[in-house]
């Protein structure tokens, strides 16, 4: 960190004691003038996928619930492209001053080693301000393959002479990396079949086209509830609220896999003032705590999971080395 030396030059001894003490009153009132004038316009939420989804749910309630409290209306725009990457760039590039934020996803820490054109570094690139929310993945099976937990399913899998097929839903979506590692911890082969959506991978599973895949939770739900997929195990430390009878992934033998879901965070572009960082984390924080908030992540199947700058700011640096390890050993490529 560079030094400021003070030059003492033409000041009396009191002057120069004084000095600090003045310059700390007047950072002190310009932070409080700071905080007073923040937000001074309307703020832009980009959100780096279309209309529809996780993502979009959370990002515009999130843009409702800070207008409130702000006093400032908190657009909430879908800037949709390469995973996010589009709505990332436009943020990264913006004036630090907390008037253009971001909702982020996990492709914050994986899109640097998917897209070759334009990286963005998670941690140099970006102000982490507050982790939300996660949101778990689900092993879904063909009700006609005999397996009724995960250790069933991977000792069928094995007993195979041909790897099962796993539809992903997104290339190096969670459910795709997620289904990599637990291949590689579990020493089997899957079959990836890449399609563009959740909808059309459940489709075609229920359809008896492939035999299995890792969706969120909520999108595979209806199917679940229905008996056309069954539901072997969830990602994530603890169980989905939406699905309490099912086991993690841990819990069925993959230590490995404790973590793995999806998660998503609100970012700005490196260098905003701290007391705006602290401002927008704290009240993000105390509208995750809030109960229509909960409800309505729970409906959702989201599930609040807030971490404050510091903490957030860590888990990144964990996160971009964890999945950049998995991308790597799994040689995955973004669309560039």
């Amino acid at each position: 960190m560079s030094q400021v030396k003070n030059k003492q030059h033409g000041l009396t001894r009191r002057q120069v004691i004084a000095a600090p003490a003045l310059l700390g009153a007047a950072s002190l009132a310009g932070t409080a003038r700071g905080q007073a004038r923040y937000p001074s316009k309307p703020i832009t939420l980009l959100i780096g996928f279309p209309p529809g989804g996780s993502t979009d749910f959370i990002g515009r309630l999130l843009a409702q619930k800070l207008s409130d409290v702000l006093g400032q209306s908190v657009v909430a725009e879908n800037r949709g492209g390469a995973n996010g990457l589009v709505a990332a760039n436009a943020v990264a590039a913006a004036a630090p001053d907390g008037h253009t934020l971001l909702l982020t996803t996990m492709g914050m820490t994986t899109n640097p080693y998917l897209y070759t054109r334009t990286q963005r570094d998670p941690v140099k690139d970006f102000t982490s301000i507050a982790m939300l929310s996660s949101v778990p993945n689900v092993v879904v099976i063909q009700p006609s393959i005999p397996a009724k937990n995960l250790n069933e399913l991977l000792a069928y899998a094995r007993s195979r002479s041909a790897p099962l097929t796993l539809a992903t839903t997104g290339n190096a979506a969670p459910g795709h990396l997620a289904a990599e590692l637990m291949q590689r911890a579990a020493k089997i082969r899957f079959e990836f079949i890449a399609y563009k959506g959740s909808g059309p991978a459940l489709n075609d599973i229920i359809a008896g086209h492939v035999n299995m895949s890792l969706p969120t939770v909520v999108a595979a739900l209806p199917h679940i509830k229905s008996g056309r997929l069954r539901a072997i195990a969830v990602t994530g430390a603890k169980r989905s609220i939406l699905l309490p009878d099912v086991p993690t992934i841990a819990e069925s033998g993959i230590k490995e896999l404790s973590g793995g879901s999806g998660w998503y965070a609100l970012i700005g572009p490196a260098g905003i003032p701290k007391d705006i960082v602290d401002r927008l984390s704290t009240e993000s924080d105390k509208i995750l705590k809030s109960a229509e908030v909960r409800d309505r992540f729970a409906a959702n199947g989201a599930e609040p999971f807030y971490m404050n700058p510091a903490d957030m700011s860590a888990f990144v640096v964990q996160d971009y080395k964890y999945w950049g390890e998995i991308i790597k050993a799994a040689n995955i490529k973004g669309d560039d």
